[in-house]
């Protein structure tokens, strides 16, 4: 948190140089999020590279209320959410690559894992953006509900509210599709 103060302050003060800290810190994990809101390697590079610009431009607005990467994530989310609304997101399926869904090398294993992920993504795809961004934002960038709320301008009411909704929605689903994870339509 400090060093993202020092870095915002350089940059602020005319380093340039010093927003290369920030997007290296920040690219991975943003880059991660946004891909499993666009389904689309492609697309996720491109806003990834679009909400860095935009936090730069931005950076002199940061109030430091709260936490750096809450307010870049909220920035970048944003921008995200305005470029669905312009452009309507198709969802695209992404391949899960071998080397993620692997722990061990059996083909059995290598293909239920797959499968497992190719119907989470699914189950995930069918949720509305605002809903489909707090699961993400949740288990998959781990964050929590007060970062979340943070971060999209919400109440911490309305995040766990959402959240539990489209646990719901994803329970409902896998009681009328069935598959990998019958966990869900449990109550768990």
């Amino acid at each position: 948190m400090e060093e993202d103060l020092q870095w915002i302050e350089e940059v602020l003060a005319g380093n340039k140089q010093a927003y290369a800290h920030i997007i290296n810190k920040y690219k991975n994990p943003l880059y991660a999020t946004i891909l499993r809101m666009t389904k689309n390697p492609q697309d996720a590079q491109d806003l990834v590279q679009e909400a860095f610009i935009k936090v730069y431009h931005q950076l002199g607005k940061y109030e430091q209320k709260g936490s750096f990467s809450s307010w870049l994530y909220r920035v970048a989310i944003n921008h995200c959410m305005d470029e669905f609304r312009k452009k309507r997101y198709s969802m695209k399926q992404v391949e899960v690559s071998e080397t993620t869904a692997i722990t061990t090398n059996h083909p059995e294993i290598v293909f239920l894992k797959k499968e497992k992920n190719r119907q989470l993504e699914r189950l995930i795809a069918t949720l509305p953006e605002d809903e489909r961004m707090i699961i993400l934002l949740r288990y998959v960038n781990e964050l929590s509900y007060s970062e979340i709320s943070e971060m999209v301008d919400l109440s911490l009411a309305n995040v766990r509210n959402k959240l539990f909704r489209a646990k719901k929605k994803m329970r409902e689903q896998v009681k009328k599709e069935g598959g990998y994870f019958h966990e869900l339509s449990n109550g768990r």
